[in-house]
């Protein structure tokens, strides 16, 4: 059996951990060579804009500001490109910002602002695939769809009443596929009951993305610096001053994109406001070619259940099973080997066609959640040079690549106008001294609806 691996709570640490090996992920060992980055930073250094953080934030903003003209980018990343979650997350491009559901939106904003929420998470997504694209990014991109099923049969009318709303408030070709169809067209799911089927996500290599931004981001100047931890920020006159063990970055705009691993005391306007939760993904052995026609398991769409706590998954391109979802609130060995045999057991009750599955690789990442269930990209009130994009809540592949677009696009004067939702100042935790109890009341209460209907 593979060792349970453990992740120090990013609430508990003065300054972020520095050089620390790649986490084993099934992302890792399918990702080929790393590509060349700028090494460790080892004197002073201006720069236009500097970026903390080197994940699919920071490298889009990098990459974009470059594309802008912006003369001297700079990123800097405590361990490697991609360490944190954006080279092991789920693999999912969806049109996804924060977690408030779509039925709420025009109650809570009203509908031109709800409008505007719509179109930026559709923009999102065309951001990803335009990266990609543009960029001639090789991440394994597959067909697109998504799946939203349902896991229990009382949980399909809620869907069918999701669809309406997404077809005809806001013209989204949805369909619902009912238990016959989801078996018959894409996989027979021991809990699927139904399902609503998005025309518009895809999965992808998500370590091979940050890779091919890299390369992208320092092709057209940008310079990347790993084993690089930003140890406190000051202000000089017009610039910034981020200290770093070996020199200096002097920068007339500072970018903060580090998100699950924020490190609360280095920044002061992110304390109390964030919540790093831990979400943990296995990955089986492939399947028999007798499992996948016992299953039908055609389907190359991303795939999720209809809870709170959702599972998300994916038949992945060599036939295994990746499956993900919330981890244990502490993550320490013990815990995080309970949460793989849990995650092994969703596993068999998803898919009863696989015999004696086994995981062949596990691991886990802090994701970050905000009071108000949202991303927020936005510029500080009192310094319109600092800026912050961060809180995907755990849906953040194409919104981070395109929050880190549009941080680039405000530094540059272009003119873009964010729904207000996103821009707000980040809220503070009530009583922030005691979020991880309140994580644990919450996820027992959520468990608890999840499964009761």
């Amino acid at each position: 059996m593979i060792d349970a691996p453990s992740y120090p709570d990013p609430l508990g640490m003065s300054r972020p951990p520095t050089a620390q090996p790649v986490t084993p992920t099934y992302w890792q060992a399918t990702a080929g060579t790393a590509p060349d980055d700028d090494g460790r930073l080892e004197s002073d250094l201006d720069c236009d804009v500097a970026i903390i953080g080197g994940g699919y934030t920071g490298l889009s903003c990098a990459y974009h500001l470059t594309k802008l003209r912006v003369a001297s980018v700079a990123v800097i990343e405590a361990n490697q490109p991609g360490w944190g979650c954006s080279g092991r997350n789920g693999s999912f491009a969806r049109p996804a910002i924060g977690r408030v559901p779509h039925a709420d939106w025009e109650r809570k904003w009203g509908a031109e602002i709800a409008d505007a929420m719509f179109a930026e998470a559709l923009a999102a997504l065309e951001t990803a695939r335009n990266v990609i694209q543009e960029a001639d990014i090789d991440c394994d991109v597959m067909p697109e769809g998504w799946l939203k099923i349902a896991h229990r049969a009382g949980r399909v009318a809620a869907l069918q009443r999701e669809g309406d709303l997404l077809r005809n408030r806001y013209g989204m070709a949805v369909e619902f596929l009912d238990a016959k169809r989801l078996a018959a067209e894409h996989v027979a799911c021991g809990d699927g009951y139904g399902a609503l089927r998005w025309p518009l996500s895809f999965a992808m290599h998500p370590l091979k993305l940050v890779y091919g931004l890299v390369r992208a981001a320092r092709g057209q100047g940008a310079v990347i610096f790993r084993d690089t931890p930003a140890l406190g920020l000051d202000k000089d006159g017009g610039r910034h001053v981020i200290s770093t063990p070996r020199g200096l970055v002097r920068a007339r705009h500072l970018v903060i994109s580090t998100n699950g691993y924020t490190v609360e005391g280095l920044f002061p306007k992110l304390r109390h406001r964030l919540l790093p939760v831990m979400s943990n993904i296995v990955v089986t052995r492939p399947m028999t070619l007798e499992e996948k026609q016992a299953g039908n398991f055609v389907t190359s769409d991303c795939m999720s259940d209809a809870r709170t706590l959702l599972h998300y998954y994916r038949r992945l391109p060599d036939d295994r099973i990746m499956l993900g979802g919330k981890g244990p609130v502490r993550a320490t060995p013990r815990q995080m080997a309970a949460h793989r045999q849990e995650l092994l057991r969703v596993i068999e009750r998803k898919f009863p066609f696989m015999k004696a599955p086994s995981v062949e690789y596990f691991w886990g990442g802090w994701v970050a959640l905000t009071p108000d269930s949202l991303p927020h990209i936005t510029t500080a009130e009192d310094d319109q040079s600092l800026h912050y994009a961060l809180g995907y809540i755990g849906s953040g592949v194409s919104c981070s690549l395109h929050a880190g677009r549009r941080i680039a696009e405000k530094i540059t004067g272009q003119q873009v106008s964010l729904p207000t939702p996103l821009t707000a100042a980040l809220p503070k935790y009530p009583m922030a001294a005691f979020r991880r109890l309140g994580q644990r009341a919450a996820m027992k209460w959520y468990a608890l609806k999840d499964e009761r209907l």
